[in-house]
């Protein structure tokens, strides 16, 4: 009898661990938007879309397309033998440096971008990875204007722009 029940007691507990909670696409989806509220606390609605819209608001117009273009004080920051260029079409920005190397190495390696290179600066002192560095900012224009064709890898960034290095 006590063996009977020590069975019945083990096969009891291994269907509790064996259907216990596991994670689904609701349980990703509702922590998203749960962070989401907590990223939009203390502002309202209306304030957090104008914020978005100025942060993805373009300033300029080279070779007829609206380009973001904006001026950041910023150094090279990975390696000194890559040089900057005073044009540069930003991918993805980083606020870690392993993070925007391992970028600019996939850049380099699976897109053969071998110019691609990261450059440190800015007010919230972040990492930018750098596709193409240019001299003049319609070369630095025609890039971005076809950048889907240039660079294999998803660019992080919401809308790739131009960066120039003050």
């Amino acid at each position: 009898m006590k063996k009977t029940l020590y069975y019945i007691s083990v096969m009891l507990m291994a269907t509790v661990v064996l259907t216990a909670c596991h994670s689904s696409e609701q349980n990703y989806r509702e922590a998203y938007e749960k962070a989401m509220e907590r990223r939009q606390t203390g502002i309202g609605a209306e304030t957090y879309a104008k914020i978005e819209a100025e942060r993805q608001k373009f300033t300029t117009v080279i070779n007829g397309d609206s380009v973001r273009l904006l001026f950041v004080n910023a150094d090279v920051a990975i390696d000194s033998t890559d040089t900057a260029r005073p044009y540069n079409v930003v991918v993805a920005s980083f606020s870690q440096r392993i993070n925007a190397k391992s970028y600019r190495d996939r850049l380099r390696e699976e897109c053969g971008l071998t110019g691609s290179y990261v450059l440190y600066g800015g007010d919230d002192k972040q990492y930018f990875v750098i596709a193409q560095g240019f001299d003049d900012r319609e070369s630095a224009g025609a890039f971005l204007h076809d950048i889907n064709s240039k660079v294999c890898l998803k660019i992080l960034e919401p809308l790739p722009w131009i960066l120039r290095k003050l």
